[in-house]
């Protein structure tokens, strides 16, 4: 989280300060008409920069993933963007607008005038002249898109199958807006610092905009296949579903997740793979009825179905760390567990690597625990079950009293993710390291 943090902070200065260098005395001028103009282009400019920068987030690349510190933050850092985006983009709207400023009282009408003697403010380059006021108007409708989809898609109740589509449209305003800064840019002058990083930006903008816009972002990460197997835990509310690939698959980490599309016209969906690649063709999703699309999967899928897998993504690896580790799992959190507890059943872990499981489990999933008991017995996998109604409540302190070296241990939670900050404030304050608390809050929206 800290990471994204910095990333977020670093480039928004870093282009503020690219911008300041790349004006002129003049242009620095605090006289009205010159403000008006500095914030007319400083916003434009770090609307599209932002804009961009989430489009090659949105195509979901390995490199960045892992520069990122995983797909989590990876889409948490892409949502900051958006917002940034679209609050920048009003910002440049209102400054485009500056009437609204004299009507306020604020400024005469010649305050905004460009003093005599000074030719055009920021007019460097008339090559793109005839198309100015077309990339303008283009420019204003794409910004009242953008708002729109901005709005629809922070909003938690639009559903995700129209936010899935609507969401894509923005590759369409994005392209818009690069004609849009592409004809209009030419006032501040390519050839200063800041325009050096806009044409770059610009460059790969748009062809990730187009691989968007044609449905391509991660089709080389994409493999097919059937439904071979479907199970149903905790009374129907968790859905198993079993897969037998048909198309080459690069195999998965425990602990990843995969973008799965059972129907097209919903789209893809991130789940868990809560089973671990053994080059046997074989993945397995355990799907909690979350929401309105998953409520209705263990009715709408049937044995032979076609789906579609893209990934894997996620980076909570916590097969890459060989000391001892705590596990914490909050009801279908279990299912990145049983991914690695697959394989160490398989190869236990030796004496060398304690790893404790605390489980938080429903009473109604009889089928699931029995599951995980036999696999942490294979595995050697410490078990602390808490099942609702029949356990005392799994707390931070049941947890330190049950592993008294936890300080010297790393934590992997998956869960509720209050339940998860409220475990790692309570092991921070007893000195635990947060490098050593792995949570991944992972959300689409």
């Amino acid at each position: 989280m800290k990471r994204i943090k910095w990333i977020f902070a670093i480039l928004l200065v870093l282009v503020t300060v690219l911008y300041w260098v790349s004006l002129t005395d003049i242009e620095r001028s605090l006289a009205p008409w010159a403000l008006r103009k500095s914030m007319l282009y400083y916003t434009g400019i770090m609307s599209f920069v932002a804009m961009t920068i989430g489009m090659i987030l949105a195509m979901r690349l390995h490199t960045v993933e892992r520069w990122v510190g995983g797909l989590d933050t990876h889409y948490r850092l892409h949502k900051w963007l958006g917002i940034t985006a679209a609050l920048f983009a009003l910002a440049h709207w209102l400054s485009k607008k500056y009437k609204w400023l004299i009507e306020l009282g604020f400024y005469d009408r010649q305050d905004f005038s460009t003093p005599k003697g000074l030719t055009d403010f920021f007019q460097h380059n008339n090559f793109f002249k005839p198309l100015e006021d077309l990339a303008e108007d283009l420019g204003e409708w794409a910004l009242y898109a953008l708002l729109l989809l901005a709005v629809l898609a922070l909003w938690k109740k639009f559903p995700y199958r129209y936010f899935f589509k609507t969401h894509r449209i923005l590759a369409l305003i994005y392209l818009i807006l690069a004609f849009h800064t592409l004809i209009l840019f030419g006032k501040i002058a390519w050839l200063t610092p800041v325009g050096l990083l806009v044409g770059m930006l610009l460059l790969i903008g748009i062809p990730a905009a187009c691989l968007s816009l044609f449905k391509q972002i991660g089709a080389t990460h994409r493999a097919s296949g059937r439904i071979s197997q479907i199970r149903l835990h905790e009374d129907g509310k968790v859905t198993e579903v079993e897969v037998t690939l048909t198309t080459p698959w690069e195999g998965h980490k425990e602990g990843q997740f995969a973008f799965v599309t059972f129907d097209p016209r919903e789209g893809h969906h991130p789940f868990t793979l809560s089973s671990s690649w053994r080059n046997d063709a074989r993945l397995t999703f355990h799907i909690k009825q979350l929401g309105d699309y998953t409520r209705t999967l263990s009715h709408a899928l049937h044995v032979g179905d076609p789906v579609i897998v893209e990934g894997p993504y996620g980076r909570f690896d916590f097969a890459a760390d060989p000391g001892p580790q705590i596990w914490i799992a909050g009801g279908i959190g279990i299912t990145p567990f049983l991914s690695r507890l697959e394989a160490l059943a398989h190869a236990p872990t030796p004496a060398s690597q304690p790893i404790t499981l605390f489980y938080s489990a429903r009473n109604s999933d009889h089928a699931l625990i029995e599951s995980v008991e036999q696999l942490t017995k294979q595995a050697g996998v410490r078990l602390h079950l808490s099942i609702n109604g029949k356990n005392p409540a799994l707390t931070a302190q049941t947890i330190c009293e049950t592993v008294p070296d936890f300080l010297h241990r790393t934590v992997w939670f998956c869960g509720a993710s209050g339940f998860g900050i409220a475990i790692k404030r309570w092991l921070s304050k007893q000195g635990l390291p947060g490098r050593r608390f792995h949570q991944e809050l992972f959300e689409m929206r």
